[in-house]
């Protein structure tokens, strides 16, 4: 396992563990950031992690992506 921000951008991955506090967690899951989903890394910018994720397109911050493991 690996956190997302050592993905490689492009690369499909399957999210193994959500990790971080209680309120953390569940953020992320409203998110669609839930095990067994599948989540593939567009780009990085200023900090921030781009990713497709349940056919969205969504931001989190560094902090947050270190969080999800694949």
């Amino acid at each position: 396992m690996m956190p997302l921000t050592l993905a490689v951008p492009g690369e499909e991955n399957m999210i193994k563990k959500v990790g971080g506090s209680p309120e953390t967690r569940k953020f992320l899951e409203s998110l669609g950031f839930v095990a067994g989903g599948i989540v593939t890394v567009v780009s990085e910018i200023g900090g921030n992690v781009i990713v497709n994720v349940k056919e969205s397109r969504v931001a989190v911050s560094k902090e947050m992506a270190s969080k999800i493991l694949v």
